[in-house]
């Protein structure tokens, strides 16, 4: 029975829907996907998902990260950011590694090495 609840808790994933926007700081356990607008940092253990009509004015702290939506801010991504055809951010960004789909607008920096998986990790157990 035990095993069981393990499963269904790490596959749950978080919603915040078109409409609605949060002001302030969001620290999820499971996978994080924000359709409507954040001004604050997101803090995810998983993989985080800003949707093609997703708003974020702040940091992206996490394990992977697709965006397909608006993002101003900086990226720790431990693993994998994907910047789909959609995507526009502007901001640092430090990962493992960076893909990129044409039509995508990125405006900043890009830093690639082992210590942003390093560092991402420590900072979500925060």
């Amino acid at each position: 029975m035990a095993r069981d609840m393990a499963t269904v808790n790490e596959n749950q994933l978080n919603v915040l829907t078109f409409g609605t926007k949060i002001v302030g700081k969001i620290t999820a356990e499971s996978d994080f996907r924000l359709d409507g607008e954040v001004e604050g940092d997101i803090v995810c253990k998983g993989k985080v998902v800003i949707g093609q009509r997703g708003i974020l004015k702040g940091s992206i702290t996490c394990v992977n990260a697709e965006i397909l939506g608006k993002v101003i801010g900086n990226f720790h991504i431990a693993e994998t950011l994907s910047l789909r055809a959609t995507a526009e951010i502007s901001g640092d960004v430090k990962t493992k590694s960076l893909v990129v789909e044409p039509n995508a607008v990125f405006n900043g920096s890009c830093s690639m090495r082992e210590v942003a998986s390093q560092q991402a990790p420590s900072q979500v157990n925060k």
